[in-house]
């Protein structure tokens, strides 16, 4: 393995990219602003290829962190990154996103340096929650990364972007607050802020009163409501996503993109790398309470998109819904139900970015995103139809595509574990469907008669170029899973195994009765 601090480069390279920009490339004429496009693509593409060599080096069957970098940091804390077979594929999504992201902001011109200063700090910060493994490294990029995304969605924003700015900041940033206090708990316990070693700690379990009320789980069941109400606004659950839509439909395109790709997927992977592995005894206690604000966040965002008038938000509660999935197939704590968690993640930041994306390229011509404004576009802009169609389907769970790879084995992992919520999250699936369709056929099928249609550009080269390869990655995911399940499954395996041993015996044996007997 190479001893070159390659988690290092893919971390900071977009952070001196953006440096670089800040100190050396002055004025904001149309000079200085493509220049700065240039420099941002060329950063966030060598840190693609740099995260390609990561992968390429990658082992799948060694469990353990792989490019490990370890040094003395600051009082006492150490500097450590690394990556297994969980973390390495979000790295590789987040960088692979990057540069789609600065090709479709390529004709802004507003402050065009200052932007892509913030998404290069961004992709950094980014990069390094899923690389962390220290529990303050990670604190310091989990929280950092709301900076730029606070100053893009309230600069560059819509007319109420200083609103969805603040209840975007305050939300997420009040849930890490709970984290920050666990995290210093854990410190005093375990003497460590080091997240390989705490992996193997066993926090207590045993039950306490506190205020006359017996709290089952003990100190262990506090620190998983800690970590919990952080990791469930990022995602975020029901009923603390109300953040999201705001956000969402203030954004500028290449904001939202990020948002439902890459920075949802942190509360996901959290409860992968934190809830699962240091909490199991309070993971197991709050399984049943989480699978059914799972399958009622499933449905009723469901139903609330089919309400919506703005392509942005009906898009944003589809987020919110599919991200039901990934608690569902995550605290099913079986082999295929996290495997589908994983998947999901990853497939919805595909198909959530092309949508994002699609909405945005008729935004650009139209300005506007209300329904109703469109229609019979197939008449104008047939590549566009054929390409909205393509990532409709995927978006709703054709098999074929990626979207239904990872619903499919979340939804079997919950049957084997309550048979009801499994059936009520499987009519959210329907009602995709439903909201899906009708948003593609009120926009694009019929007749062209509106005026301002009338004259709309079909989507440019650099546009179409921009969706092959989101149209590659769902198709290939969609046909070939294996693709994704080949590298996470081995550390998929060993955090089940750690989990299932940690938990009373009682507990344990009733789980693994619950899994299917060859664990797929």
């Amino acid at each position: 393995m190479t001893t070159y601090p390659l988690l290092s480069i893919i971390t900071f390279l977009p952070i001196v990219a953006a440096l670089i920009l800040a100190l050396f490339l002055r004025g904001e004429d149309e000079g200085a602003g493509r220049n700065a496009k240039w420099l941002a693509l060329v950063a966030t593409v060598a840190t693609f290829l740099v995260s390609c060599v990561v992968l390429a080096g990658f082992d799948p069957q060694n469990t353990a962190f792989q490019f490990v970098e370890d040094q003395p940091w600051i009082m006492g804390l150490r500097y450590k990154l690394g990556v297994d077979g969980i973390s390495i594929l979000f790295v590789m999504l987040t960088t692979f996103l990057m540069p789609l992201v600065i090709l479709s902001t390529w004709e802004m011109t507003d402050r065009a340096k200052d932007y892509m200063i913030a998404f290069l700090v961004l992709e950094g910060l980014m990069i390094g929650v899923f690389v962390a493994l220290d529990l303050v490294l990670f604190y310091l990029f989990f929280e950092a990364g709301l900076i730029p995304m606070f100053l893009i969605i309230g600069i560059w924003g819509g007319k109420d972007r200083i609103y969805a700015a603040f209840k975007f900041f305050l939300y997420t940033f009040l849930g890490s607050v709970f984290m920050l206090v666990a995290m210093i708990v854990m410190y005093r316990m375990a003497g460590t802020t080091d997240i390989p070693t705490l992996l193997g700690f066993d926090f207590p379990s045993d039950p306490f009163t506190i205020f006359g009320w017996s709290l089952v789980g003990g100190t262990q069941m506090l620190l998983f409501l800690a970590f919990f109400a952080s990791f469930a606004v990022k995602m975020p659950m029901w009923p603390v996503h109300t953040w999201l839509p705001d956000a969402h439909v203030q954004a500028p395109t290449a904001a939202s993109v990020l948002l439902a790709a890459v920075l949802l997927k942190m509360g996901g992977y959290g409860f992968l790398r934190f809830s699962l592995p240091m909490f199991p005894e309070a993971s197991a206690i709050a399984q049943g309470p989480i699978f059914w604000l799972s399958a009622i966040a499933i449905v009723y965002t469901s139903l609330v998109a089919l309400a919506q008038s703005d392509m942005k938000k009906l898009i944003a509660y589809s987020s919110v819904a599919h991200m039901g999935f990934v608690t569902l197939g995550t605290f099913a704590a079986s082999e295929q139900g996290v495997q589908g968690a994983i998947f999901q993640m990853l497939s919805h930041g595909f198909i959530s970015g092309a949508l994002f994306l699609l909405v945005g390229v008729i935004y650009d011509r139209m300005h506007t995103r209300e329904i109703d404004a469109y229609g019979g576009l197939v008449n104008r802009m047939p590549i566009y139809a054929l390409i909205f169609l393509f990532f409709t389907m995927a978006n709703v769970g054709l098999p074929g595509t990626s979207g239904f790879v990872g619903e499919f084995l979340t939804l079997m992992a919950a049957f084997q574990v309550n048979t009801w919520v499994a059936f009520v999250a499987t009519s959210g699936v329907i009602l995709s469907a439903a909201y899906a369709l009708w948003l593609y056929r009120r926009v694009t099928l019929g007749q062209l008669v509106r005026t301002g249609l009338r004259s709309i550009a079909e989507m440019t080269p650099r546009e179409r170029w921009i969706f092959v390869p989101l149209i590659a990655m769902t198709i290939l995911l969609g046909v070939y899973p294996r693709a994704v399940t080949d590298i996470t499954g081995p550390s998929v395996a060993a955090l089940l195994n750690d989990y299932h041993a940690s938990l009373p015996a009682a507990d344990a044996a009733t789980a693994v009765a619950a899994a299917p007997a060859d664990g797929h």
